[in-house]
């Protein structure tokens, strides 16, 4: 927001990507996408180029589409690309490039250690049995169940999912007739 007013923007809105920069699907970018689809934006100010496109191919298409648009985008860093001149294409391809190594470098480097500390013998992923959260709200739960509130209710007042919620009370009836010998 600092970076926009210093540059003199206005602000439409602000999208904040929270998938894999290597997916070419994202919901926030298709949501930016359609606002200059709509001609509502003339740029797009992004953190760093590779936050926008992390292939070279996905990169490029999406630049010449917002080209062809009349919509820019900067990078904090400043930089803007002007797929109509020789040199913005030579630029954006070159930068682009550069992003796609560096993801590649990045998962490289995470699977390396995923591999080296499975070769420790470390267990990796959610282990059988753990759920530290549903675990911890379990007897807030059952008494807001027993109060006859709804699982959604349930759900919502405590930052849980329905089904969460669903698979507490269950695994607390099944508890319950376990211990009595009852059929669940």
């Amino acid at each position: 927001m600092a970076f926009a007013g210093r540059a003199g923007y206005e602000v439409v809105a602000t999208f904040k990507e929270t998938g894999s920069g290597a997916k070419l699907d994202r919901a926030e970018r298709r949501k930016v996408l359609a606002l200059a689809q709509a001609r509502q934006i003339d740029t797009i100010l992004v953190t760093e180029l590779s936050r926008w496109g992390r292939s070279t191919i996905d990169l490029l298409n999406t630049l010449r589409e917002l080209e062809s648009w009349k919509v820019s985008v900067i990078a904090m860093n400043g930089m803007t690309f002007d797929l109509s001149s020789p040199h913005g294409r030579m630029l954006a391809t070159f930068l682009s490039g550069i992003a796609e190594f560096e993801r590649d470098l990045i998962s490289e480097r995470v699977k390396s250690g995923l591999a080296a500390a499975k070769a420790r013998g470390k267990k990796l992923g959610r282990q059988a049995g753990e759920r530290p959260k549903s675990d911890r709200l379990a007897p807030k739960v059952i008494a807001l169940r027993a109060e006859g509130r709804s699982y959604r209710w349930i759900a919502r007042d405590l930052g849980l999912s329905k089904n969460t919620v669903a698979d507490i009370v269950k695994r607390s009836r099944l508890s319950s007739a376990s211990k009595t010998g009852a059929a669940p």
